[in-house]
C-alpha cells in the first residue's frame, strides 16, 4: 500500500525538527545521525532517502531553527501592547527561560563556535540565516543593519556567557546586563 500524499515531506520535516533540537542542545559534532533519527521516531536506515549527508541536514536544521526563533520572537513582539516592541523581544531572548530551554532556543549561540569549522555549504546557510535574523531585529527595532548587527551580537554573546557559567547569580547578572545594554543600544 503506497504512502499517502505528503508523507515523505512530513517525515523529512520530523527529521529536520529532531536535528534542530539535538543540535541546539548538544552541538553538531556530538550528535549522530542515528540519534537524530531516533528523536524523530525513525530508524537510521531511512536517513539517506531524505538527505545526501549530515551536512545537508545541518544546513536545513539551521534554516528551520532560525525560522522557529523568528516566529517565537515575533509572537513576543505581537503580545507587547506598547512600543518599542523590540524591548519584549530583548526581554524574551535574554530571559532565564530562553537560557535554560536550549532545545528550543536560538541556534546562533548554540552553534556559532562549531560553524566556523563546518563546510562552505553549511557556513553559507548559517550566514544567510544570521543575516535574516539581523534584518528581522533591525526592522522590528527600526534601526539600520549595523545597529541590528550590534544588537544581535550583544544578545547572542550575553546568552552564550549566561549559559556557560555554573554560578546562577552570575548567569542572571549577565542576562540583566545584556538586556540593559541591548535596550540602550536600540533606544539611543
Amino acid at each position: 500500500m503506497p504512502y499517502p500524499k505528503g508523507h515523505k515531506t512530513k517525515v523529512r520535516n520530523k527529521i529536520v525538527e529532531s536535528a534542530a533540537q539535538a543540535f541546539r542542545t548538544k552541538g553538531i559534532l556530538d550528535v549522530s545521525v542515528p540519534f537524530i533519527m531516533k528523536g524523530a521516531g525513525l530508524t537510521h536506515g531511512g536517513f539517506y532517502a531524505h538527505f545526501d549527508n549530515k551536512e545537508q541536514l545541518v544546513a536545513e536544521a539551521c534554516r528551520y531553527a532560525i525560522s522557529d526563533t523568528i516566529t517565537i520572537l515575533q509572537n513576543a513582539a505581537d503580545q507587547e501592547k506598547q512600543n518599542p516592541k523590540i524591548n519584549s523581544v530583548i526581554d524574551y531572548y535574554l530571559s532565564p527561560y530562553h537560557r535554560d530551554k536550549t532545545e528550543m532556543g536560538c541556534i546562533l549561540p548554540a552553534l556559532s563556535g562549531e560553524i566556523s569549522r563546518a563546510s562552505e555549504e553549511v557556513r553559507q546557510v548559517f550566514t544567510n540565516e544570521l543575516e535574516r535574523m539581523i534584518a528581522f531585529l533591525s526592522n522590528l527595532a527600526e534601526i539600520d543593519s549595523s545597529k541590528g548587527s550590534a544588537l544581535l551580537s550583544t544578545m547572542v554573546g550575553s546568552l552564550v556567557l549566561a549559559r556557560s557559567v555554573n554560578d546562577p547569580e552570575l548567569s542572571g547578572s549577565l542576562l540583566s546586563a545584556g538586556k540593559q545594554y541591548a535596550k540602550e543600544l536600540v533606544n539611543s
